[in-house]
């Protein structure tokens, strides 16, 4: 079975409008436990923060569970990446 990253999908723009808060919660936890690859605390973390910011209280606490487990500079990574993201779509 091929390997699967939905994260391409929302990259490329494939969801439109359908890239909704919980898509990124999703999306973020994909990321988190390494369900297609190994686990990407960062690319999870800004997944995390662009579906808190759509509104999914879940998507807070893991937020704020995974960045205990991330240093400060993974931190601010990931607020850039989401911050892009944004300005992107």
């Amino acid at each position: 079975m091929a390997r699967y990253d939905m994260s391409n999908i929302i990259e490329c723009g494939a969801l439109g409008a359908v890239a909704s808060g919980a898509v990124f919660f999703q999306l973020g936890m994909t990321c988190a436990v390494g369900r297609y690859g190994a686990i990407d605390r960062v690319a999870a973390h800004k997944w995390f923060n662009l579906a808190a910011r759509d509104g999914v209280a879940e998507a807070v606490r893991m937020r704020r569970e995974l960045a205990l487990e991330m240093s400060a500079a993974e931190i601010a990574e990931a607020q850039r990446a989401a911050r892009e993201w944004l300005a992107a779509h």
